[in-house]
């Protein structure tokens, strides 16, 4: 019976330790793959005409390395979801156009600045610079690689860049193109297609870049002119929220005493966890009279305690998520009616909302 039981122990080691030999996956063998044959017609038609420019010549490889040499990869794309930016459709060069948008003093200093922010984000240094042109030192991407019980960054390849500001003569549109100097790896060679995408992908991280100091400009215009950024969103979570362009510390200082106007009583403010405890009465009419005048406006909430959770997003301004007593989030109807109301209460106090 041992002999059984030990023998028995050992075949289901062996089949768990050479489980992938078990259970193969031959899907990919070669036999799976074939040349259809050509289209049969009957002998008293004529075979229809086969346009020779879309014939593919028909390969089989052994492995996967093999067949890797033979992979084509799509072009990058530049992106232009910045304010007034964009490409000219064919551009074979890794290159963007911005006009000046609203709030921008000079557009050239505009986008340097932009350029100096990445740098320092990124932290890469430049090697040379010139009134139209900076050329920054090497620039490593890594890529994590997991070694036994931790995790290591193993370096795929260094890049130098070549950033080009070009501006027209009437100093409202200009250009910023990336150029590739420089490339090393231990493991990749440069082609025309990784070339391209490497240059692209630089591109858009300025992109985004300018994008970003763009928002925030806007954001200190829209401040001194009383405007209010307050719109449906999401917060990191996926969760329904109010958006705002404001920062976290202004909604703590300000949205506690707007929320007293219109029916909320503040229980309790904890910044540290980034909560804001208020008991929602509806009310009284009389009251609202005094107030509004006799456009009785009432919150679609149902009496009782809420919490707002405040909290800065990843993609830059402040999310304001609703939850009730239960700690669960509102939905999203709800959330979007409410707003809608005090969107309007916020435009009877002359602000302008956007």
């Amino acid at each position: 019976m041992q002999y059984l039981i030990r023998n028995s122990l050992v075949v289901a080691i062996s089949m768990a330790i050479t489980a992938c030999s078990v259970f193969t996956n031959d899907s990919h063998h070669k036999r799976n793959y074939r040349v259809n044959d050509e289209l049969k017609v009957p002998s008293h038609l004529s075979q229809p005409y086969q346009d020779p420019a879309y014939d593919l010549t028909v390969a089989q490889y052994t492995s996967a390395e093999e067949s890797a040499d033979y992979l084509v990869k799509a072009p990058a794309q530049v992106l232009t979801f910045a304010q007034g930016s964009w490409i000219n459709e064919g551009d074979k060069e890794a290159r963007i156009f911005f006009d000046k948008n609203e709030g921008i003093q000079d557009l050239e200093s505009f986008i340097w600045q932009a350029i100096d922010d990445l740098f320092i984000e990124r932290q890469v240094t430049s090697e040379n610079k010139s009134d139209n042109f900076i050329t920054t030192n090497w620039h490593s991407i890594e890529k994590p690689v997991d070694v036994w019980w931790w995790e290591e960054e193993r370096e795929l390849s260094r890049q130098k860049f070549k950033f080009i500001v070009e501006t027209e003569e009437h100093k409202r549109t200009a250009s910023v193109k990336v150029e590739l100097t420089d490339f090393a790896s231990k493991y990749d060679d440069l082609t025309a297609v990784l070339q391209q995408r490497l240059e692209v992908a630089a591109l858009n991280a300025f992109v985004e870049q300018f994008d970003f100091n763009y928002r925030q400009l806007m954001v200190e215009l829209n401040k001194a002119r009383g405007i209010v950024s307050l719109q449906m969103g999401f917060d990191d979570k996926g969760n329904a929220a109010f958006v705002t362009e404001q920062k976290a510390r202004a909604i703590f200082e300000r949205f506690p005493g707007f929320l007293e106007r219109v029916g909320f009583t503040i229980d309790e403010i904890e910044q540290s966890r980034n909560l804001i405890f208020a008991t929602y009465e509806s009310p009284d009419e009389s009251v609202w009279d005094s107030i509004w005048g006799d456009d009785v406006r009432k919150l679609p909430l149902e009496p009782g305690q809420y919490q707002l959770m405040v909290a800065e997003s990843s993609t830059g301004g402040t999310s304001i998520t609703w939850l009730d007593s239960e700690g669960e989030t509102l939905e999203p109807g709800t959330l979007s009616d409410t707003l809608q109301v005090i969107l309007a209460m916020l435009k009877e106090r002359g602000l302008d909302v956007q």
